[in-house]
């Protein structure tokens, strides 16, 4: 009978996948907006956040992750499960190019917007079960098996007026009827919309703590995005984000404990998406361009943005730059007159222009296939809406990012490791965002090929 039993064990074990077999479970947490020196000098900035520096003492860490073109949250978290620059895996900014703002605001929401697998759909064809809570571009991904995605349909991302939202969220969540029963479960109901507070990142690891209880996913991803809500309003290291963190801090605390419960074996890694920075002036890109005669704009009557009339050429905002996208490619007269137009503003030493990128210089770059040129900002300037007045204007103090990664540090985001087989202490330096990927696919014991870099050694 031992024999028997024997050759059934090793039966059942040669059917298996090869991840099933030589894999760990990893549980991936994106903490939006957090640079890495919230950790490695928590001390100086008075920070009581005693899970993240366990991970940082018994983990390997990188000083900073370099980013994406533009550093903002879909494209950044997209290329960490993907491995590939936006211009490979297709999410380009955090809302669609919409140049005469007929789709109300819409987002790179769905997966099916993704060109290349990611590591939820490799784990799911290696037979792993997988789970995410809130992360981006995930609306409709089937290969994930416990989901409740990141969506909304009111007037800005933040904004929960509608309280049939969480019926939306229960239609888009699977399996059906999964986020009734949490909330049933746990007498919490699910945020109304996309809650950008701490009160949202609450009920996110709320749910996420049931979903780890009863399903055991063996890869699972989280994304808490108040923090960033904090330092927008209040700029990086303001002490509502210090607060802010500290509260996260709790909720990693609570996570990790119940990952390790599940299987001590289990991989935590702790990432962000992008840093940040300080800001204090706003450049508006379209005056230059209505002024020129290439945007014919209208004051919007509902919320004061522009409402476009026409348009041969238009800036694409993403925070710390901008896409210069052409109506017609092929118009060499407009790509002359939009040159001419962007080389003023980046000899006015005033305007907040850092650098002016064609689409050669992109291209290299990974980042918004398609623009004729882009724009960067320095640091304390944003890209603003307006299109009258000057073209630099003063804001209330604040803070922002989608500045160009390859120039300023303070974009750079956080990748911090935790788990059986991490060297603890290990210093990886500044790495960049696309090796993370197929870091994680390696210690689930799954491949990604479209990764374009090695892992990291984090062993």
């Amino acid at each position: 009978m031992p024999s028997r039993l024997f050759a059934l064990s090793l039966l059942v074990l040669i059917s298996l996948p090869l991840a099933a077999q030589t894999g760990r479970p990893v549980l991936m947490i994106s903490v939006d907006g957090m640079r890495p020196d919230y950790v490695t000098h928590a001390a100086e900035h008075h920070l009581h956040i005693p899970n993240l520096l366990r991970v940082l003492a018994q983990g390997a860490h990188a000083e900073g992750v370099q980013g994406v073109f533009p550093t903002v949250t879909y494209p950044s978290h997209t290329t960490l499960v993907t491995g590939v620059w936006p211009a490979r895996h297709g999410i380009l900014n955090n809302a669609i190019f919409d140049p005469e703002r007929r789709m109300h605001d819409s987002w790179y929401w769905y997966n099916g917007q993704i060109k290349v697998p990611t590591l939820w759909s490799a784990a799911h064809s290696a037979g792993l079960s997988t789970a995410s809570v809130g992360w981006p571009v995930t609306v409709d991904a089937d290969c994930i098996d416990y989901l409740i995605p990141e969506y909304w349909r009111g007037a800005s991302a933040a904004d929960p007026t509608n309280p049939d939202d969480r019926m939306l969220m229960d239609a888009v969540s699977r399996p059906d009827n999964e986020l009734r029963q949490i909330a049933e479960r746990t007498a919490t109901p699910y945020m109304n919309g996309n809650d950008t507070t701490i009160d949202g990142d609450e009920a996110k690891t709320i749910y996420s703590l049931d979903i780890l209880r009863r399903h055991r996913p063996r890869f699972m991803t989280i994304h808490l995005s108040s923090l960033d809500e904090e330092e927008h309003m209040h700029g990086p290291f303001s002490p509502e984000a210090d607060k802010d963190l500290e509260r996260i801090d709790g909720m990693i605390g609570r996570l990790v404990t119940q990952e390790l419960a599940n299987d001590p074996d289990a991989v935590i890694a702790i990432v962000s998406d992008h840093g940040f920075a300080d800001i204090s002036r706003a450049t508006n890109l379209f005056i230059p361009f209505i002024q020129a005669g290439l945007v014919q704009a209208a004051p919007s009557s509902k919320d004061g943005a522009p409402r476009i009339l026409s348009w041969k050429a238009e800036p694409w905002l993403a925070g710390g730059m901008a896409a210069i996208i052409l109506h017609d490619p092929s118009d060499a007269a407009t790509t002359a007159q939009v040159r001419g137009i962007l080389d003023k503003l980046a000899a006015d030493s005033d305007s907040g222009v850092a650098r002016i990128l064609n689409a050669e210089q992109m291209q290299r770059l990974g980042g918004f296939p398609g623009a004729a040129f882009v724009v960067t900002l320095k640091p304390g300037y944003v890209t603003g809406p307006g299109i009258a007045g000057p073209l630099v204007t003063a804001i209330p103090h604040g803070g922002t990012h989608g500045y160009d990664p390859t120039a300023v540090p303070e974009m750079r985001s956080s990748f911090f490791i935790l788990g059986k087989g991490v060297l603890a202490g290990k210093d990886l330096g500044v790495v960049d965002m696309r090796q993370i990927a197929p870091t994680i696919a390696g210690l689930l014991g799954i491949s990604l090929p479209d990764a374009a870099q090695k892992s990291l050694s984090i062993r």
